[in-house]
């Protein structure tokens, strides 16, 4: 019997290959729907490592718990003044790069 050489791929080769070349529609919205889901998660894990809860968090920037719970899970519908204001309240430095086509951006 004949053993069949499996093809490795790299991860970007199968993003390619799955979801899309990068530039296209479909793999455009994975990558910031990914960006946005790590948002998420780094909010949480630095509110955690601060050991506070999210009515704690909320409170620090006038919002209820229940917002706090909805940045850690989506970010999709809140404004770069709240993330700045709960990055803010976490202590934490902030870097925000928006590039463009003709120019990079950057606030620190």
């Amino acid at each position: 019997m004949e053993k069949k050489k499996l093809k490795t791929m790299t991860l970007d080769q199968m993003k390619d290959k799955h979801i899309g070349k990068v530039g296209t529609e479909k793999r455009d919205k994975y990558e910031f729907d990914l960006q946005l889901e790590i948002l998420g998660e780094t909010i949480k894990s630095v509110r955690k490592e601060r050991n506070l809860t999210q009515e704690q968090l909320g409170s620090l920037i006038g919002v209820q718990k229940s917002q706090i719970s909805k940045l850690e899970r989506n970010t999709k519908n809140v404004t770069i003044e709240t993330i700045l204001k709960v990055f803010k309240a976490l202590k934490t430095n902030v870097k925000l790069s928006v590039q463009m086509n003709e120019f990079d951006f950057e606030i620190a």
